[in-house]
C-alpha cells in the first residue's frame, strides 16, 4: 500500500454529489437508448416476464455502462468533468469483482433511501459505505499544467 503522503486526496463530498446529478443526466439518456431495442424486440414491457426481463437487462446495461469506464480508466463522462477518479484502496486500477461489488452495494444503498451515500457524512475519511466495503475510493484528479 502507498504511503498516504502519495495518495492523492479524497475527492470532496458536494464535488461526488455534484457529479451523481450529472452522472443520472448522462444514464437517463443512456437508458433511454438502450430501450429501444428492447421494446422493439419484447414489445410490452409493463407486466409479466417481459417486465422483469426489461429490467435485468436495464441493470445489466447500467452495470456495462459503469464498470466499463470504472476498469478502462476510472472515469465516467461526468467523472472526468468533475475531476474524480476511483481507484482501488491503494491506487491502483479496480479489479472487475470490486467493480461488480461496488455497483452492486452503491445501487442497494440507494434503493435503502440513500444510505450508503449519507454514510459520507459520518466516515472518517468521507468515503461513501459502498467504497468502504469494496475497497475503493474517489480520489481528486489534479489540473492540468498550461495547454
Amino acid at each position: 500500500m502507498k504511503d498516504k503522503a502519495t495518495n492523492p486526496p479524497f475527492a470532496p463530498f458536494l464535488v461526488r454529489i455534484a457529479a451523481m446529478v450529472y452522472e443520472s443526466l448522462l444514464v437517463a439518456a443512456v437508458l433511454f437508448v438502450a430501450s429501444l431495442p428492447f421494446l422493439y424486440l419484447v414489445g410490452n414491457a409493463q407486466t409479466g416476464w417481459q417486465r422483469h426481463l426489461f429490467q435485468a437487462y436495464i441493470l445489466g446495461v447500467l452495470f456495462a455502462y459503469f464498470s466499463t469506464f470504472w476498469l478502462r480508466s476510472g472515469q465516467t463522462l461526468a467523472m472526468k468533468t468533475w475531476r474524480i477518479r476511483l481507484v482501488a484502496e491503494d491506487g491502483s486500477r479496480l479489479t472487475l469483482k470490486q467493480a461488480g461489488l461496488r455497483f452492486v452495494l452503491a445501487l442497494l444503498g440507494l434503493l435503502l433511501a440513500g444510505v450508503g451515500f449519507a454514510w459520507a457524512l459520518i466516515d472518517r475519511d468521507g468515503q461513501f459505505l459502498h467504497d468502504r466495503i469494496a475497497g475503493t475510493r474517489l480520489v481528486r484528479v489534479p489540473r492540468r499544467a498550461g495547454p
